[in-house]
């Protein structure tokens, strides 16, 4: 995608791809410095693109997920591995807790418990692209989002309770 900026045409894939090999480059184990020096920029910058995209570990952690077919079996595994709040939904449990409430009661319950997210270090969000996307930008924070699918999600989805674990484990170690 072309983006204008002032008088600049900027293409975005490119600037994601030489991202992405800059953290590659990281990953295989080159300093800071090396890989400055391969790109031809100041270290300080790839110091900063990696404080950008850090996640916290050790903190306390949240799991939020909708509409999900195994929410017990989730639950169950969260609580095993000490996630701090867990709040998981089946495609009618998300309804019930729609249906049963005006707005206001709705929006007031909504507002809530971003505030709760919030004070999480990291947030575990299982949901629809657009879901997951809208939890990014609602908590600022460390969200890891895992998209079981396209927005609208109108019927429960299994969710791999071994990759969500080994989230919750990298977040723990």
């Amino acid at each position: 995608m072309l983006l204008h900026i002032g008088e600049k045409i900027l293409n975005s894939e490119k600037i994601h791809q030489e991202i992405e090999e800059i953290l590659r480059m990281r990953v295989r184990g080159l300093s800071q410095q090396e890989v400055a020096n391969k790109i031809g920029v100041d270290r300080t910058f790839i110091s900063r693109l990696e404080g950008l995209g850090e996640v916290r570990k050790g903190g306390l952690v949240a799991l939020v997920g909708f509409p999900i077919k195994n929410c017990d079996e989730l639950e169950q595994m969260a609580h095993s591995e000490g996630v701090d709040y867990c709040f998981l939904l089946s495609e009618k449990e998300r309804w019930e807790f729609v249906q049963n409430k005006s707005g206001v009661e709705l929006l007031n319950e909504i507002m809530a418990m971003v505030a709760v997210l919030r004070k999480y270090d990291s947030v575990i969000i299982i949901g629809s692209d657009m879901r997951v996307n809208l939890a990014g930008n609602l908590l600022d924070k460390d969200v890891i989002g895992v998209k079981i699918g396209e927005s609208p999600l109108a019927d429960d989805k299994y969710v791999d309770v071994n990759n969500i674990r080994d989230i919750i484990r990298q977040l723990h170690a």
